[in-house]
């Protein structure tokens, strides 16, 4: 029989590093511009990111304090997610650091900004995937008691994806061939996907 570390996560977790984000994943990365609406694009990646429906399709980040690209998207109710991959780690992790609102991280990266077909905001011109997308909820967290977390959960609705065409082989998306990057547990612990990690694994009828 397994033996297990069990703890309330209230009273600490106990152990050298949280486990939580190592559990949780790898996730893929929220990398997120934005346009304030002074006309300055901001640029930043999110660890907690995902899809939470496909018809439409909506996707969503959470952001850990109130930071420039919650109050970019409050103010203009639009935001791009842009697509990490193993050529773009340097950059993305460039867009970390604690800028000031009045600059910009696609300049501070060396990212080249594409003008969106839709939204505001650019696109990052390097990344190979990127959906548009216009906000439609903004959610701050709450615990079971009730009182709030200052973490800020956005959620929005992809209004228009370009895909690079490299990323397509006869009309499919090769996502073991792109090389996506994705975050995981740790003070700096990433992964990437290949085709040796990919198994089929058809639905039961």
């Amino acid at each position: 029989m397994n033996s297990f570390y069990s703890y309330e996560p209230k009273n600490g977790h106990g152990l050298p590093h949280d486990p939580f984000n190592s559990i949780v994943g790898p996730r893929a990365i929220g990398w997120i511009s934005t346009k304030s609406r002074a006309g300055v694009c901001n640029l930043a990646p999110y660890s907690f990111f995902n899809a939470f429906n496909y018809i439409p399709p909506i996707i969503g980040f959470s952001s850990i304090d109130y930071k420039d690209t919650v109050r970019n998207v409050q103010e203009t109710g639009e935001f791009v997610w842009n697509l990490v991959t193993l050529d773009l780690v340097a950059a993305m992790n460039q867009t970390c650091a604690p800028y000031p609102p009045e600059v910009s991280e696609f300049e501070m990266a060396g990212l080249t900004q594409m003008d969106s077909t839709i939204v505001t905001p650019p696109r990052v011109a390097e990344s190979k995937v990127s959906f548009e997308c216009n906000a439609t909820q903004i959610i701050q967290l709450e615990t079971i008691s009730g009182s709030k977390v200052e973490s800020w959960l956005v959620l929005g609705e992809v209004v228009q994806i370009h895909i690079d065409q490299t990323c397509l082989k006869d009309g499919i998306y090769q996502t073991a061939e792109v090389g996506h990057v994705l975050r995981a547990g740790g003070a700096g612990d990433y992964f990437t996907i290949g085709p040796e990690q990919l198994f089929k694994l058809n639905r039961p009828k």
